[in-house]
């Protein structure tokens, strides 16, 4: 298949409108509770990746599904308007979109997350755009669709093209697809259904006995703890006042994606990308508050 334009990334996951709205607390079972500042955006780990490193002058593809709901088109048109190669992007019929309602907390910027998973047939194996997956210069995928995911990591690792896990829930399938990952960055909420407490160190010896040359679990507030070359790399959060931490684990590897993309060096690359994430943590959504690149301080450390 001839490539009229080179892509830096393809995306293969989920993809998902966001209604985001602040509280003043979380209210106790059966009442009610007054929201402001309410927002839509898009979302979805891998779409959201997509969109930062699209903002970032890097040319991306979206793979995923849609239903053929209202909800559907706005997610299509959110996608389209940021850059992205959507022709990967499949609209079921009659089916339901993906959808979550999110409640943050104002002062902590603490959330609650009610969604809906797509309705209709996961994105199989047959409807990938191997030509183009191969093509690439990476691949990011969070592994909802395990099928789809697994058969193009294992393409995609043929192909001599780096794959990056997005793992946020310890899901069917996503350890093995960790036997196809270059680069996996798990979640705290992950890491502790992995190893049954709190040792994100433990996480990452257990991750990349699977095969990985990385792995890495995001923490939140506390930073993240990252294993690679037989060593471990360990940074406290960004001192930010957070409005929001929607999306920031979605642009953390965004971020670390950027840095692969950019040879700079693991330490670097995850830097930039606790920088990234810390960055979004101050907008509600996570899309609004993607910084650009060049912010970056650390930018000329190696």
């Amino acid at each position: 298949m001839k490539q009229t334009k080179k892509i830096d990334a393809v995306g293969l996951g989920q993809c998902c409108l966001d209604y985001i709205g602040t509280i003043e607390k979380f209210p106790a079972v059966d009442r009610k509770c007054e929201t402001f500042a309410i927002t839509i955006q898009g979302g979805g780990p891998v779409a959201t990746a997509l969109v930062a490193l699209s903002r970032w002058k890097l040319n991306c593809a979206f793979m995923g599904i849609t239903g053929d709901d209202s909800f559907g088109g706005e997610i299509k048109t959110s996608l389209k308007r940021e850059g992205l190669d959507i022709s990967g992007l499949k609209t079921r019929p009659a089916s339901r979109s993906q959808v979550a309602f999110i409640a943050v907390e104002k002062g902590s910027g603490n959330r609650n997350i009610f969604w809906q998973r797509p309705e209709g047939p996961p994105l199989a194996a047959a409807e990938i755009d191997f030509d183009r997956l191969t093509a690439a210069r990476v691949l990011h995928t969070d592994g909802l669709f395990s099928e789809a995911s697994l058969e193009a990591g294992r393409a995609a690792r043929a192909a001599g093209v780096p794959v990056v896990v997005d793992a946020g829930t310890l899901r069917p399938g996503m350890l093995e697809l960790a036997g196809q990952a270059d680069y996996y960055i798990a979640s705290e909420t992950f890491a502790r259904a992995l190893v049954g407490r709190d040792a994100p160190r433990q996480a990452c010896r257990e991750l990349l006995k699977l095969g990985p040359r990385l792995a890495c679990v995001t923490l939140g507030d506390r930073g993240y703890v990252a294993l690679y070359d037989g060593q471990f790399v360990e940074a406290p959060a960004y001192p930010v006042k957070a409005v929001d931490t929607t999306g920031c684990g979605d642009i953390f590897h965004a971020g670390f994606i950027y840095g692969l993309l950019k040879r700079w060096s693991f330490k670097k690359s995850l830097g930039f990308a606790a920088w990234s994430a810390a960055m979004v943590a101050r907008a509600i959504g996570g899309r609004a508050g993607i910084p650009q690149a060049s912010a970056w301080p650390g930018a000329s450390k190696r």
